[in-house]
């Protein structure tokens, strides 16, 4: 009993999926797909998913045309919230513009169709790479942007190579 008793319910998960490919449609369009190494499913003390060895996932356009991407090395998802964090090293990369955001952590508030982050960001496109202090956007990457943009470097690849 000893043994039995060491392991407490709420340190252990419901579920755990190893390899996870998630595939999420609506009327047969793709809209998402999310790759994990593990999920693991908790039910006590609050319900929420963890992806504790990061999570990749890829967001659709009409005729399956790819939007953006979003990959981070831990997440977790509260189900009674509606909402998802990603932490550590995370990376937006919007393929319609060729933006390619960087983050601490962002969180997905589903209800609210709303992405953002209150941490240092850093944009980069082509050439030009901005700094911030935070980032929002809806949740379909149509209008996303730096908050207190810090600044904006610029640079020619021919002219650093003189």
């Amino acid at each position: 009993m000893e043994k039995v008793a060491f392991f407490d319910r709420k340190a252990l998960p419901s579920q755990s999926v190893r390899q996870a490919h998630v595939v999420r449609s609506s009327d047969g369009d793709l809209q998402v797909l999310l790759d994990a190494p593990q999920i693991d499913v908790y039910q006590l003390p609050e319900a929420k998913t963890i992806y504790p060895q990061g999570v990749a996932m890829d967001f659709y356009g009409s005729h399956r045309s790819l939007n953006a991407s979003v990959s981070a090395r831990y997440a977790v998802s509260y189900d009674s919230k509606d909402v998802m964090e990603a932490r550590d090293s995370v990376v937006i990369v919007d393929h319609r513009t060729g933006d390619t955001v960087y983050l601490l952590s962002l969180v997905w508030d589903a209800a609210e169709h709303r992405l953002f982050s209150h941490d240092s960001v850093r944009s980069v496109n082509g050439q030009r790479v901005t700094y911030g202090d935070g980032f929002e956007s809806d949740d379909n990457f149509e209008s996303p942007q730096i908050i207190r943009q810090r600044g904006t470097i610029e640079w020619n690849e021919d002219e650093t190579t003189q």
